[in-house]
């Protein structure tokens, strides 16, 4: 029997275990349960610590703590908790799974988890990613900050791991009922992160931390049989037609059916196709090029969706934790989530990095692309979020819409939209004497935003965003419906958190990438493109998904969908 018991305790009550325990069996006893003495004995019941979170109401910071009490009965162990993998050439001497193999497009937690779940029926996962491993990956990345050099298949967004690999590893997700988060977090566990993830309620693993995880996965799927190829772009679909008389006695319906991909290697332009008996299509919400060519493959696969754009707002760290902390003194930085809604459209706080960076996150030159992370420790000076205008596909220009419809695909017109924001911001915080260099970002101080008036360039305040800054007038340049609903978003902000408007306070733009302007098709039972068959769209690319959990699990259910048709 296992029942679940809740207690709330003082922050320096956390590591009283007697305390701790005299209140866990209070709180068993308090339950009524019609047990025998012996069944409650404390050789009988195992409390196994499941989930942490801090309630900073009321003016008083207290812990949540959550256990499951094992009563009669031994927890699972750590390992019996895990998916069972198979080998690829034992899966073949079985006669299971023979010459059974899936390309995967795209190494991030879709791609990665997808492949740990092709691996529990022995399928053999093929993986391409147009960017490097971690090593080299950090290498592209590093001079993005301090030379402006942007390599546009290996940055923030592109390589191995996605892009949460060098943007935090945030790991809260609210999508439970879209899989088992519970396993997700701990095949993180098992391959190297803290075992904390496993109980706080915003686990985070940490962008310090998340690459070496990365690549002990990595390490596993090819022991497995599993393959890797890297700075390998997707660069084109083989394709059959299969014809079909149903439905129609006057002539045939052609059907694409997908038969593997074609690709380039961005360091030596070979190129190579690979055949397979599925793809699972894991591209990320970055790759512009991929629903590109699914335009000219089938338009009819695309339609366009909501999503949202806006800017970073940066604090000073200390700031945030006194406002939500109530001046209390905290070992952790302080979080914070925010919503309103502005005529009809919703504007948000997303992936809040406490005691953070904000981080360059372009994928071509001659585009600002900004975005947020947090280290383990959550330890430096500042706290930043992205404060986001939901965007519906009726808000985009007509100028983006005339230009995707001239494409044959409606559905690209927020691609180009935010494409525009992203080459805008670029002009406006480059452009010196003519020439345009760098990744500099535009930027304004919040009270100026609000104001309407330019922020000297003496007066912008130091700044965790790398590269640098240069003052602009984002209230000017960014579109005009999501400066008005930021406007008053920010004014209803600041009366939830006293404080926020401040003279510290730094809006860094754009933050464009918070999720994907357009949605690939697919059946909602099998995970099957509507439009070509083989072709699984998963993850954030296909438009399902946000994150890196609910990611990884819409990876696997696409997966398990794949392995019912092998």
């Amino acid at each position: 029997m296992i029942e679940q018991v809740c207690i709330t305790i003082l922050p320096e009550k956390e590591k009283d275990e007697a305390f701790i325990k005299k209140a866990l069996w209070q709180e068993l006893q308090k339950k009524g349960l019609s047990l025998s003495e012996k069944d409650l004995s404390e050789k009988n019941v195992h409390f196994v610590f499941s989930k942490k979170s801090i309630d900073a109401r009321h003016g008083k910071v207290k812990f949540v703590m959550r256990y499951d009490a094992y009563i009669g009965e031994e927890p699972p162990s750590a390992s019996d908790q895990l998916p069972k993998w198979k080998s690829v050439k034992e899966a073949d001497k079985a006669g299971t799974s023979a010459c059974k193999t899936v390309v995967i497009v795209g190494s991030g937690p879709a791609g990665l988890f997808g492949a740990f779940k092709l691996l529990e029926g022995g399928v053999k996962p093929i993986i391409i990613e147009r960017g490097s491993d971690t090593k080299s990956r950090k290498v592209d990345i590093a001079k993005i900050s301090t030379q402006g050099i942007l390599d546009s298949d290996s940055n923030y967004c592109f390589g191995e791991g996605g892009a949460g690999t060098f943007s935090d590893g945030k790991l809260f997700t609210r999508s439970n009922k879209r899989g088992n988060v519970g396993q997700v977090l701990r095949i993180f566990n098992h391959f190297g992160a803290d075992q904390s993830i496993l109980t706080d309620a915003h686990p985070h693993i940490g962008t310090d931390k998340l690459p070496y995880i990365i690549n002990a996965m990595r390490a596993k799927i090819l022991e497995l049989g599993g393959e890797f190829h890297f700075n390998t772009r997707c660069t084109g679909f083989i394709t059959a037609e299969e014809n079909s008389n149903e439905g129609t006695n006057e002539g045939r319906n052609k059907k694409i059916v997908l038969k593997g991909v074609k690709t380039v290697n961005t360091k030596s332009g070979q190129e190579k196709d690979f055949f397979s008996d599925a793809v699972l299509l894991a591209s990320g919400h970055s790759a512009g090029d991929i629903y590109e060519l699914l335009a000219k493959t089938a338009p009819q696969s695309l339609e366009a969706k909501t999503f949202a754009a806006g800017v970073r707002i940066e604090h000073p760290r200390q700031l945030i934790d006194s406002i939500q902390f109530h001046g209390k003194k905290m070992p952790n930085a302080a979080e914070y989530s925010l919503t309103s809604q502005q005529t009809e459209r919703g504007v948000y706080t997303f992936c809040m990095c406490p005691g953070g960076f904000v981080v360059p996150s372009a994928t071509e030159s001659g585009t600002i692309v900004v975005n947020g992370m947090s280290a383990a420790k959550r330890n430096s000076k500042w706290s930043n979020s992205a404060v986001v205008v939901e965007t519906r596909p009726e808000d985009i220009p007509q100028e983006f819409k005339d230009m995707a419809s001239k494409k044959g695909c409606p559905a690209l017109a927020g691609l180009y939209f935010r494409s525009a924001i992203e080459k805008e911001a670029f002009l406006q915080a480059n452009k010196v004497e003519g020439t345009v260099t760098g990744q500099k970002a535009p930027a304004q101080l919040l009270t100026d935003f609000l104001a309407h008036k330019k922020t000297a360039e003496e007066k912008l305040p130091q700044t965790s965003y790398f590269p640098g800054i240069s003052s602009s007038r984002l209230d000017q340049w960014l579109p005009k419906q999501m400066v008005s609903r930021m406007e008053k978003a920010f004014r209803e902000f600041n009366t939830k958190m006293k404080g926020f408007i401040c003279k510290e306070a730094l809006l860094i733009a754009p933050e464009t990438r918070t999720s994907t302007p357009v949605r690939i098709l697919r059946d909602r039972k099998s995970f099957e493109c509507t439009a070509i068959k083989k072709l699984y769209p998963a993850g954030e690319g296909s438009g399902y998904s946000g994150g890196i959990v609910s990611s990884a699990m819409d990876g696997i259910n696409a997966c398990a969908k794949i392995q019912e048709i092998l």
